[in-house]
């Protein structure tokens, strides 16, 4: 599995997923949508955790830094 996540999509996932678990413990949601959003947010750390996301990988996008590192 080539990564295909960079770290402003890592934390973009991992901030949406952090809000979902606070609205969820604010009561702000609930019943079905609290189980959805905590699936989506669950999807989200874990692509998150890993650079990787199957979403991507049809319409072959990538969000990783594929430039080389800069030679000094």
């Amino acid at each position: 599995m080539t990564p295909n996540m960079g770290n402003l999509d890592r934390i973009i996932r991992t901030a949406l997923a952090v809000l979902i678990g606070v609205l969820y413990l604010f009561g702000v949601i609930g019943g079905t949508l609290a189980i959805v959003l905590g699936i989506v947010a669950l999807l989200f750390l874990l692509t998150s955790l890993v650079s990787f996301c199957p979403g991507y990988l049809p319409f072959k996008i990538s969000t990783a830094d594929t430039k080389p590192p800069a030679q000094p």
